[in-house]
C-alpha cells in the first residue's frame, strides 16, 4: 500500500517508520526536507521524503498527523484529495494541553472532513501517545484503538492497518463519534501528566 505521511513529528514518524517496516511504501510529506531527521528517515527500506502535497498526491491514504494549528494550512496545500483515505491523528488541543478547541456539536475529524474535500475521513491513532503506537502489546493484552468514519471501505483500510500495527481496533461508529474520542485523548494526555506516565493505554474488555 501507498502510504503518505503529513506531519512528520513524533506521531506521523513513528506510524511512519513502523509501516515501512512491516513492507508499505512510505512517502514522508515535510516542509524541511533537508533536516537531520527527514535524513534519517530517508534511509528507511521503502520509505522516501517529499514535499506534503507530493507525499499525499503518491498515496492511496494519507496519515494526517499535523499539530492542530496547522492542519487547515496544511490540508489546503495538498491538492485534491477526492477519494484519497485519509487517517486523522489530529487533536483540536489547546496550547497548554488544558482542554480542547471544538467538542461537543463539532469535532477535528469532522473539520477536517470539510477541508479535505471529497476525502474518506477516518478518525484513527488519536488516543494514545507515540510511544503506544511503537508497541501496543501490554501483558493484558494489545491496546484498543477506536476509529470512526462514514466510509465503510476507509474504515476496513483503517482497520487493517491497526491491526497491523499491533493494536486492537474497534469500531466507534460514524466520524461524528469524532467528538467522543478526541476528548479520550485529553483524557490520557492528563492521566500521563498526573503521574502514571506515558507507558498508559486504555482496553476495552469483552465478554
Amino acid at each position: 500500500m501507498n502510504i503518505g505521511i503529513v506531519g512528520s513529528g513524533n506521531v506521523g514518524g513513528t506510524l511512519g517508520r513502523r509501516l515501512a517496516e512491516m513492507g508499505h511504501s512510505v512517502c514522508f510529506g515535510t516542509r524541511q526536507p533537508d533536516s537531520p531527521r527527514m535524513a534519517e528517515i530517508s534511509h528507511l527500506p521503502r520509505a522516501r521524503v517529499a514535499s506534503q502535497k507530493e507525499a499525499a498526491q503518491s498515496s492511496e491514504v494519507i496519515v494526517l498527523a499535523t499539530p492542530w494549528p496547522a492542519t487547515s494550512e496544511a490540508i489546503f496545500g495538498l491538492g485534491d484529495l477526492n477519494g484519497k483515505i485519509v487517517l486523522d491523528c489530529t487533536n483540536p488541543l489547546k496550547p497548554q494541553l488544558d482542554g480542547l478547541e471544538l467538542g461537543t456539536t463539532t469535532s477535528a475529524g469532522e473539520q477536517v472532513s470539510q477541508w479535505a474535500a471529497g476525502a474518506r475521513v477516518v478518525k484513527i491513532f488519536n488516543i494514545v501517545g507515540y510511544g503506544i503506537m511503537a508497541k501496543p502489546a501490554f501483558p493484558g493484552g494489545a491496546a484498543t484503538m477506536f476509529y470512526c468514519g462514514d466510509d465503510p471501505a476507509a474504515k476496513a483500510v483503517a482497520k487493517l492497518i491497526a491491526i497491523q500495527l499491533g493494536f486492537d481496533p474497534v469500531d466507534a461508529g460514524p466520524l461524528s463519534q469524532a467528538r467522543l474520542l478526541e476528548p479520550l485523548a485529553l483524557l490520557w494526555i492528563s492521566l500521563a501528566r498526573g503521574g502514571l506516565g506515558t507507558d498508559i493505554a486504555l482496553r476495552l474488555m469483552r465478554r
